[in-house]
Order: structure tokens, then sequence, then C-alpha cells
């Protein structure tokens, strides 16, 4: 008997045991953003935590630097924020001309060398930024001519292009090629068949893709660091600038500024997406 109820208490047990653990991970896991938040609505000139008071005085200063930049910095917030859009909206149109053929071809075909190009288009997501980085700065320096934004767009590229492939190559493996085959039968050739039948159920991988991309492009600061000049400055490192001599507490604004639309973004893929054709 006592085995018996020992037995039925124990799922229910482990499964408050694991919510409270699952609970805590993700807790820890928004302190950071949460500490941001409580830290950018304090009122004092001094960084403490938590605030002894709240209020927007540091919004105000945000929004004054933002419309009225300081004749001492180098760079105003709204170019670096206008070069993070050109960039991540270059890189997210790139990556995915280059990703949706890769990946049709990656998961419909068989060839010599495939498992390889598989694990070079995986490999910067586990290849060390900072090396990353250094290797691509070193690369730029030897070409004749200057690139200027172009290889900050070249390397987000590579940093990106493993997102956009494992969503469009999840989007075709659900699609069997018995939709193609259909297709050919109806009298369409092979490229009207891609076209019209494939693309549009690839449309969950492709989406799911290209925000990924735009993220992990408006986001990205390390390799960024190695590639800018005073000109093609990102919001990042721009962010970075301001925190090197003296910590300025409207970062804290700005970078609240900068997760609103990262939110914004996921939620948009959420909506548009949902668990369809998403591989992280």
């Amino acid at each position: 008997m006592n085995r018996i109820l020992f037995g039925a208490a124990l799922p229910g047990r482990l499964g408050r045991s694991t919510g409270l653990a699952a609970t805590l991970v993700l807790f820890l896991a928004a302190l950071p953003i949460l500490t941001m938040v409580a830290m950018s609505f304090g009122t004092t000139d001094t960084l403490e935590f938590p605030p002894q008071h709240f209020g927007l005085h540091w919004y105000r200063a945000a929004w004054q630097t933002f419309v009225s930049p300081d004749a001492t910095d180098t760079l105003s917030m709204g170019t670096a924020l206008t070069t993070s859009l050109i960039v991540a909206v270059a890189t997210m149109i790139i990556s995915t001309a280059v990703a949706v053929p890769a990946a049709y071809a990656l998961s419909r075909y068989r060839f010599r060398g495939r498992v390889l190009v598989e694990q070079l288009v995986a490999l910067p997501v586990v290849y060390p930024l900072v090396m990353l980085g250094l290797a691509l700065l070193l690369v730029f320096n030897t070409l004749p001519f200057e690139l200027g934004m172009v290889r900050l767009i070249v390397a987000h590229v590579i940093l990106t292009l493993p997102f956009t492939v494992k969503n469009c190559a999840a989007s075709v493996a659900s699609i069997g090629p018995e939709f193609e085959e259909a297709a050919c039968l109806m009298g369409a050739s092979p490229r009207r068949a891609l076209l019209d039948v494939v693309l549009p159920l690839m449309r969950a991988g492709i989406l799911a893709g290209m925000l990924f991309a735009f993220i992990v492009s408006f986001n990205e600061f390390t390799v960024t660091f190695f590639l800018y000049s005073i000109d093609t400055m990102t919001l990042p490192v721009w962010l970075y600038s301001r925190t090197v001599s003296s910590l300025d507490p409207t970062v804290f604004c700005f970078a609240v500024f900068t997760v609103a639309i990262d939110f914004a973004l996921i939620w948009m893929l959420e909506k548009l997406v949902g668990d369809n054709g998403v591989a992280l």
C-alpha cells in the first residue's frame, strides 16, 4: 500500500520540483534585463541598485541625446542606429537569398561533401567570435580597397547563415518531393514547381530565418568591434563607447529600447510563424 501511494505521489512531487527549477532558471535568465530596466528609471546621477526613487529623468536625457547630440560626441546615436538598421536589413536579405537555395540543395540532393558543407555552414555558431573578428580584420586589411559598411555586412552574413539555412532546411524537410512531382504531372516545369509550390510552403522557415538574421545582426557586438570605423559604428558599439570612460546612465534607456525592438520582433515571429519551421 505504501509503495502504491509513494508511486502515485512521486510524479506530482517531480512535476512541482521541475516547475520550480524551470521558474528559477527563467528568473535568473531574465534578472539582468529586469535589473537594467529598473536602473533605467532611476533619478540619481550615480548608479545604484535598487534605485531609491523612480522617474523618467534618464529617459528625457536619452531623448535629448537622440534629438540633439552633444558636440563632443564623435558620432550621434541616430547615425549609429541608422547604420545598424542598414546592416541588419542588408544582412537579412542577403542571408535569406543564399539560405533558400542552399537549404533546398542540402535537403533534396545527396552529393559528395554534403556533410562537410553542412558543418561549414554551422561553424560560425561554435567558432570563437573574437578569433573570427580578428581573422576577418586581417583579411579585409589585405585588400587594396576600403569596403566600409560592406565588411560589416559580409561578417554579419557569415554569422547569420546558420540560422537562416537551418530554418529554411526545416521547412524543406517537411515538404515531401511528392508535391513537386504532382505539380510536374500537372504540366509545370521543375522551375515552376519550385517557385509556385515549394517556396510558398517554405514561408514559415523563410520568415523565421529572416527575423533571426535581423535580430542577430542588429545585436552583434564582438565581431563588429573588430571591423567598425568611426563612420560605420553600429548601435551596440556606440553603447559600449558610452561606458568606456564613465558609465552614462542613459545607456540603460537605450538598452531598454533595443530590448523592446527584440521583443517586438520575437512576438512578430511567434504570430507570423508559430512553431512551424522554427529551428534554433
